[in-house]
């Protein structure tokens, strides 16, 4: 949970809260690490990926709504900008 809750900027508790729920819909299910019996790892189950490019969809149209559909320097720039934020993240 520590990762999931570093890489969302959740509280561990909250990204806790909201695996629990993830599982409990079947959305996400929980495994044993083989390599490492201490840790858990979380999947997303089939309907829980259907879920996730769903909605990156809908956030991809939006933002180029916003963004417009012309190549503009500053369309550029903004590409750039935002791969440097993803990078670090």
């Amino acid at each position: 949970m520590g990762e999931i809750a570093s890489h969302t900027a959740l509280p561990a508790p909250t990204a806790t809260r909201v695996v629990d729920k993830l599982v409990a819909s079947r959305l996400a299910f929980r495994r044993t690490d083989p390599v490492d019996r201490r840790r858990v790892l979380v999947h997303l189950a089939t309907d829980g990926r259907a879920v996730v490019e769903r909605v990156c969809g809908r956030v991809e149209r939006r933002a180029g709504e916003a963004i417009g559909a012309s190549h503009t320097p500053e369309r550029a720039q903004l590409a750039e900008l935002l791969e440097v934020l993803a990078v670090r993240a």
